[in-house]
This record gives C-alpha cells, structure tokens and sequence, in this order.
C-alpha cells in the first residue's frame, strides 16, 4: 500500500475512464498494471422523439461524478489526493453520431450506437464501397441525415464519436484512435487512416455537392496506439475535476471505442486472437490473417488499436431481458419473504439452466429491447414463446435465455466460421454474462463451436483496457508493439479458465437457432402490433 501510494504521489499512476452504455467508469493502475482504485455513475440512455441518446449534461455530469468517486477511492485507501497522473485515456460505447458548428455547438442530440434509423444510408453506402456500412456508424448516420434532408447538414463543421468529443474538449485535439475511427469511416490498413478512394466515391456523390464541407474536412485525424494524442489542458482539468486538485498538462492517449479497449484487456490485439464482450450488447471480434472473401452485412470490418484488420459481429442486444426475468424472479422472491442478493439469483438461475434440455425445450425467446440488423429488425420487442405441450420448466426457462442473448450473434459468427472458414487460435470472454462462473462462458463456447477463456482480469474491463492503451503510450520501448507490451508486461503467464465447448451443446444451440430463425415472423409481428 505504500508502494502504491508513492506512485501516485509521485503523479505516476495511469487513468482509464471508458463511457459504457449503463456506466461510465474509471480505473487507475499502477505500475504492474493492476487496478489500484476505481470509480463509477451508473446511466442509462433515454429514447427521447424516436431517437436513443444522452444529453451533454448527462455527459459531463456523469464524467465529474465518475472522477469525484475514483478520488475518494484514492483517498479511503491511501490519504491522498490525486494531483498529477502519467497518462490519461478515455474510451466509450462505439461510434454514433456527434455533430457540431463552427462554433462547437452541438447541431442535433447524441445519436448513440443503439438506434436502428439509417438502414437506407447503410444499404446504400455498402453497395458504393463493395464494402459493409452498419447502421450505428457514424458515415451511415451522416449519410441518413442527408437522404432525410435535414436542416443542419450544411452548418457541419465537425463530426466525431463520443469519444472523440470527450477528449477534443479536454485536450482541443480533434483525434480519434484507429479502432474507433474504423467505424466512422472505412480504413485503409497500408496507410492507417481513412480510405481515400471510398472517401472520393462519397464526395462525388450527386448529394454531396449541394454541401459547402468535404468529408475529409469534418472527420478526426486518426492515430494509433502508442501515439501521444494531446495534453490535458487548464480548462479540461477543470472540466475532469471542478475541485482544482488535477493538474493540467497530463499526456492523453488517443481515444478509443470499447471494441478496442475489449481487444486490449482480454490480450485479443494478435492475428487468429478474437474476444467477445458481453453486456448490454454483445460483439465478438477476430483479428484476420487475411482479408473475407465476400461482404456480409452481418459482419463489420474495423481496426485494433494497433490498425490490424478484424472482423466484427455487433448485436445491439445481450443481457438486458435477461436480467429483467432475473429482476422478476427476485420481485417474487421478496414478495414471499425470501431475502436474496443479486448475486446469489443469478448463480442460482443461471445454475439450473445447466439442466436444461439442450435446445431450450420447446421454448424461444427473442431478447431485442431495440433493432437487431443481423437479423433484419429496424426496431425489437423482448418476446417469450412456447409449445402448448412443452413443459414449462425453469430449467429450459433460463437456458431459453441465455441462447437467445447470444442468438444473433451465433448467426453472425457462423458466416465468419462456416462460410468465411476465419480461423481463430483464442477466444476470450469479457463482461457481466460471464460473471456466473462457468454458464455464460459455456453458452458462448457452444455458441462458436470454439474454447473460450475468462481471464481473472476480465471483470475489469474497458476502463482498464483504455488505462492499459495509455500506459502502453508512456512505458513502451521504442518500437515495442502493442501485442508484444500486453503478452510481455500485462498478460505474462497468465492463461484464464479454459472451457471447450460440450459436443451436445453445440448441437442443441445449432437446433435452437433452426427453432429462432422459424419464429423470426412471430417477432417481426410483434414489433407491428406493440407499437412503441
């Protein structure tokens, strides 16, 4: 403890703050890279005139809140204040839509990764490139605005991601890390920034000429891993910490989405390495060793950290009605004067999904609180079916629930393992599916037909992967690459909890997906009918 407190006294103490859908959290490591205090503010994004977002207010006061909690952490546990630090990095949920003036005001509300409103722009831009455009990235979302004619297309002068926006306004760089930028606009991985012949297409577009910017006038400047992405200047230190106490001039590395700080906390940056990140979306990522042979609009194209090509299957949708059957099952506990933690409900009902019938029974659920595109629904409705002769049993209950947070994703997978043939030497799982140990961890497995690993670390997630991508910028030799900081000096030795996948699992989520995709009307019904 003393040794900790020294370090960071002594303003060598590294910061990772990451803007996760449900909460914005900040991890300070010190020097073998652990987790020395930590801090957090729980939100939630509200749907407010069709459109999923967060308002500036929210944002910052959710910063300032997150940063005050890590200072008193530091404080209990060591006496002190934090007055100086190494390196700072921030991160947040991935790409969607910040647009500004000339005079840096924000033109439209935050349009977050959640919304399913640009499937026209998508398809559209996709058929240009001959490459994949998701509907939450930030091109796709530019482009919808353009098509819908809006009035504040023209007065663009900047576009970035939230990210983006958090460090342009505490540092008044506008940067942006190479895994985050490859889902605003494709990347070309010779040159490590934007893809110049897909950015020509664009501009050349009949639409375009009607607008007095170019697109590579609004867009971030784009930098990878290890760069030093600014300072911490006098205005942003009072913006982090209105108490005064942080000093200004702190080196920040470039921000990254959570896809990147997953890659980096679970060591998945390497070629044939991929990670799944499992909350309140799921996505599994793999680092390719060459590029697909055809587009799919299930599976994204991005970047590492590092600007390594990797393949993306993004589902919008995970643990969300998942844990609200956890919440009713406690309701109902309480009401008959069981006292339970939360905790113990969730090892118990994920528990005796294990007993379930390998397919779920003859039960199916769809888990879309929102649009799901990889399996082409614009907006979703949380639904539970089952055969009139199916036993309705907790145990094909629970595990019903769990295949259908990893349904869409198992779809999207199976194009990048059984038609692409990607091949993938490490899996690892990340986030609160895999908290119960053994059940999220086994789903998953049989979900890919591949080993998964849950590391001891991997309950720290992208806060920690962010605080890791800005120590790899101040502690790293010259030419030390990412892959080889994070396998030498963060994950040396370290394996994590290995579980194949069960033969017989694999085969029932295989016929619980025949089961998903035959039902898929029930759930396009069900959105028509319960119109929000």
């Amino acid at each position: 403890m003393d040794e900790i407190r020294q370090w960071i006294a002594d303003g060598n103490a590294v910061l990772g703050i990451e803007f996760g859908s449900t909460r914005i959290k900040a991890v300070l490591i010190d020097k073998e890279h652990r987790p020395a205090a930590s801090g957090a503010h729980d939100w939630e994004n509200r749907l407010s005139d069709g459109i999923w977002t967060y308002s500036l207010d929210m944002i910052w006061d959710g910063l300032r809140d997150c940063y005050a909690r890590l200072s008193d952490d530091v404080r209990e546990k060591y006496g002190i204040g934090i007055t100086k630090l190494a390196a700072i990095g921030f991160s947040g949920m991935m790409h969607g839509y910040m647009a500004f003036d000339e005079n840096g005001e924000l033109l439209v509300p935050f349009r977050t990764w959640r919304n399913t409103i640009t499937g026209e722009a998508a398809s559209e831009l996709t058929e240009l490139f001959s490459f994949n455009i998701p509907q939450r990235w930030s091109i796709a979302h530019l482009y919808q605005a353009v098509l819908n004619g809006e009035e504040h297309v023209p007065k663009i002068r900047y576009l970035t991601t939230l990210a983006g926006y958090i460090h342009w306004k505490l540092t008044g760089r506008k940067v942006l890390g190479v895994g985050e930028a490859s889902g605003m606009f494709p990347i070309d991985a010779k040159t490590g920034t934007y893809n110049k012949k897909m950015m020509d297409r664009f501009q050349a577009l009949p639409r375009m000429q009607a607008y007095p910017w170019k697109l590579e006038d609004i867009l971030p400047e784009v930098l990878p891993a290890g760069e030093c992405a600014g300072t911490l200047t006098p205005e942003g230190a009072k913006l982090l910490d209105p108490s005064g106490q942080l000093q200004a001039g702190i080196p920040l590395a470039p921000p990254e989405g959570d896809a990147g700080t997953g890659m980096t906390a679970t060591n998945s940056v390497a070629v044939r390495t991929g990670n799944v990140s499992a909350g309140t979306s799921v996505f599994a990522m793999v680092v390719l060793e060459e590029d697909l042979k055809a587009v799919h609009e299930e599976i994204d194209m991005v970047a590492t950290p590092s600007g390594d090509a990797a393949a993306m299957v993004h589902c919008n949708n995970c643990t969300s009605d998942l844990n609200a059957w956890v919440g009713l099952f406690g309701e109902f506990a309480e009401a008959i004067g069981c006292k339970t933690d939360t905790q113990q409900l969730f090892q118990t009902l994920y528990g005796k999904a294990l007993e379930g019938a390998k397919d779920g029974g003859g039960m199916v659920a769809f888990n879309c609180f929102s649009g799901e595109p990889v399996i082409g629904l614009a907006e979703g409705r949380p639904l539970f079916a089952h055969r009139p002769d199916a036993p309705l049993t907790l145990a094909d209950f629970m595990r019903t629930h769990l295949y259908a947070s990893l349904a869409a994703l198992k779809i999207g997978c199976d194009i990048l393992f059984k038609e692409e043939h990607v091949k993938v030497d490490a899996i690892y799982g990340h986030g609160g599916l895999f908290k119960t140990k053994g059940v999220g961890q086994g789903i998953l497995a049989a979900a890919m037909n591949a080993p998964v690993s849950v590391m001891e670390t991997a309950g720290e997630g992208g806060p920690w992967g962010m605080a890791l991508l800005a120590a790899y910028m101040v502690r790293r030799k010259e030419g030390e690459s990412l892959q080889d900081y994070l396998a030498g000096k963060v994950f040396a030795g370290e394996t994590g909890s290995v579980m194949q996948p069960d033969p017989e699992d694999v085969r029932g989520f295989d016929a619980y997906i025949e089961k998903y995709r035959a039902a898929l009307p029930a759930e396009e019904a069900a959105v028509k009918a319960l119109p929000v």
